[in-house]
């Protein structure tokens, strides 16, 4: 079990591990600066991350929807083939149900291909903090640790977890370490745990922290992957890892980026790497860069998962799967979907060319991917646990409130980047639903012209 939550430290958990990175840096960068770093708002937005860290990850994802596993296996689509399960064949909550799920899978697809460039791009920028006269190399840097990465699957993730875990495990701890030290200097800032900063922040400030709201979001990028990589290690692994090691890490470094910012507003244009004396600044670089080459791994490994699912389902062609360990069958590698990814990727680096850009396109695909999540989650939880209504509307209402206004605030960024995931999940959605019903089409003509089976 140890060596599974360690494993998963490696895995599962870089996404949202490294959001400290860029998350409070965009907060207080997005829109020209529309949140500014005063006491006021700078309390409001600790309130508002740390809230719906708790919110989204330990009670949505940690506590409800692990339990929802599709023989052993999580994801979208895992969860899209519950719900059906429940609903009459062939009707149109059948139809919208496995519509959510490719959609879903889809987005997820587009996260996958950011998620890599937007967490090696922010790590390597500390470069210009550290070493300015070396910023011109982060594009190609970037790429040859990418093209590293990528050639590094066929390993499978059992080995890469092996090797992934003990330095997440390392990044957790100087996450921690960083934040605590910050947060001696100015206990103060641990009242931003308290939810009536934010809830004053959203009520004196509807406008800037509905901005913030699009950024904040960024805290909780990798949410999804917990349960995307269920199946490589399963769900009391991820569960203990989170709660013992994540959530507490987490917790204390944006405390800690918070109290910073109060102490000095010049630090908000990059408070994780300003936490760190300047000596300890370029090893601070090296270790990031391994943590958001880990984080990558995170939306990967889902990536396999929700393609061998919707596989299985008819959603897409016959794949390669190669399983990787002999102990977890969800452990596997998909070359197809592998190399398809990394030449997404490189084109963003090269395109985009700097984390605070790709950061606009990020949060759409993540917070349209919540949503898909939580209704299916709740179509599966009425059928097979025989929720009622108010089981129903105490978890739904605050999911669906929560996330809408994720979603809205990412929405004006539309034409601002947010386009990308978009532009991607409907690719990949046409792909996938052109392929079903080619299939249908086929089955359907083979059987009109061999005639029926004999008995």
């Amino acid at each position: 079990m140890v060596g599974l939550a360690l494993g998963a430290l490696g895995v599962v958990f870089g996404d949202i591990g490294t959001s400290p990175l860029y998350a409070l840096q965009t907060v207080f960068s997005i829109d020209h600066n529309t949140v500014a770093a005063t006491p006021g708002d700078v309390y409001g937005v600790i309130s508002l991350v740390f809230w719906s860290i708790t919110v989204i990850v330990s009670v949505k994802y940690v506590a409800f929807i692990l339990r929802a596993d599709n023989d052993g296996e999580g994801g979208v689509m895992a969860l899209a083939a519950l719900a059906r399960t429940a609903v009459r064949p062939g009707g149109r909550r059948f139809g919208l149900v496995m519509l959510l799920g490719v959609l879903g899978a889809s987005l997820f697809y587009g996260d996958s291909v950011i998620t890599p460039a937007i967490s090696v791009m922010s790590a390597i920028e500390g470069l210009s903090v550290s070493t300015p006269s070396l910023s011109h190399l982060v594009v190609p840097i970037g790429a040859v640790i990418i093209t590293a990465l990528f050639a590094g699957q066929r390993f499978g993730t059992q080995l890469v977890g092996r090797f992934f875990g003990p330095v997440m495990a390392l990044w957790f701890v100087v996450l921690a370490v960083m934040g605590l030290g910050q947060v001696f200097r100015d206990p103060a800032i641990l009242t931003g745990l308290s939810p009536h900063y934010g809830l004053l922040f959203v009520l004196d400030h509807p406008v800037v922290a509905f901005v913030a709201m699009g950024a904040v979001v960024l805290s909780i990028t990798g949410a999804e992957a917990l349960y995307a990589d269920m199946g490589h290690f399963g769900r009391q692994p991820i569960r203990r890892a989170w709660f013992f090691v994540v959530f507490p890490a987490l917790t204390l470094n944006y405390l800690g980026q918070g109290a910073l910012i109060l102490q000095d507003p010049t630090a908000a244009t990059n408070p994780f790497f300003r936490l760190a004396p300047g000596a300890l600044r370029l090893p601070l670089v090296v270790l990031a860069t391994l943590a958001t080459v880990i984080a990558s791994q995170a939306v990967i490994s889902g990536a396999y998962s929700v393609s061998r699912q919707a596989e299985r389902l008819g959603y897409l062609p016959r794949l390669t799967v190669r399983h990787t360990s002999t102990h977890e069958r969800g452990q596997i590698y998909v070359p197809a979907i592998n190399w398809t990814l990394f030449v997404g990727v490189i084109l963003l680096l090269v395109t985009f060319q700097s984390s605070e850009r790709l950061a606009t396109a990020y949060g759409l695909a993540v917070t349209g991917t919540f949503l898909i999540t939580t209704t299916l989650f709740l179509m599966y939880a009425e059928a097979h646990w025989r929720w009622n209504r108010w089981q129903l509307l105490l978890l739904g209402v605050p999911l669906a409130a929560l996330e809408l206004t994720y979603f809205g605030a990412n929405v004006t960024k539309l034409f601002h980047g947010g386009w990308l995931p978009v532009l991607i999940a409907l690719t990949v959605a046409t792909v996938m639903l052109t392929w079903q019903r080619g299939r249908i089409l086929v089955t359907e003509r083979r059987a009109s012209m061999e005639g029926p089976l004999e008995p």
